[in-house]
């Protein structure tokens, strides 16, 4: 299995194999420059939601750590000797500072915690490609990566009629986007059908 992840300013390709974790810059033709600023960008920001799975390390305790924690329908998880937390809405960076808040001075004395994104919630894609559906999501996917993740576009799909619907949108908007930009965990894009 792999996994984009930031390590610094390097956008880093990990590897999950049976002989351990693996590392490697991202390859040549990864994402330019632009793409990969998005993308840091956005896992900066990035605020859970329902389906996300998250791991919670709390160093030196790992009694108290927890990997594979699935936010509820209503962005929750439960964390040992903690009970439920609310982290939906949250950044990494929130939600870190949150459990040590919860942890400090009844529990530890000085905790360190660290909190990553496993999973991301999926993204979905429907219209004029092959298998419609929804997909895990990867930082820095695309359109284009989406519709390949899809079996690819159909015949008569129209690369200029491609609409998303934004997860964080609370009006649920459609907006037209194009080919090569970046969609988010939750997104719903649409690619419609070309007359001519």
């Amino acid at each position: 299995m792999a996994r984009w992840i930031l390590s610094g300013s390097k956008l880093l390709l990990i590897w999950l194999c049976a002989g351990g974790v693996m590392a490697q810059p991202m390859p040549e033709g990864g994402p330019t420059p632009e793409v990969e600023q998005r993308i840091t960008q956005f896992l900066s920001v990035y605020r859970m939601g329902p389906g996300d799975v998250l791991t919670v390390r709390v160093f030196g305790e790992p009694d108290l750590s927890i990997s594979g924690a699935r936010l509820t329908d209503s962005g929750t998880i439960f964390l040992p000797t903690l009970g439920e937390l609310m982290v939906g809405g949250l950044t990494l960076g929130q939600i870190e500072h949150k459990v040590v808040e919860r942890l400090r001075g009844r529990i530890l004395v000085n905790p360190k915690v660290s909190v990553s994104v496993d999973q991301y919630r999926p993204f979905f894609i429907n219209g004029m490609v092959r298998s419609p559906g929804a997909y895990p999501y990867q930082p820095g996917l695309t359109v284009r990566k989406a519709s390949s993740l899809a079996g690819g576009l159909q015949e008569r799909a129209s690369l200029k009629k491609i609409f998303v619907i934004r997860a964080d949108d609370p009006q649920q908007l459609s907006q037209r986007i194009q080919f090569d930009d970046i969609i988010y965990p939750g997104d719903i894009v649409t690619v419609e059908e070309s007359f001519f």
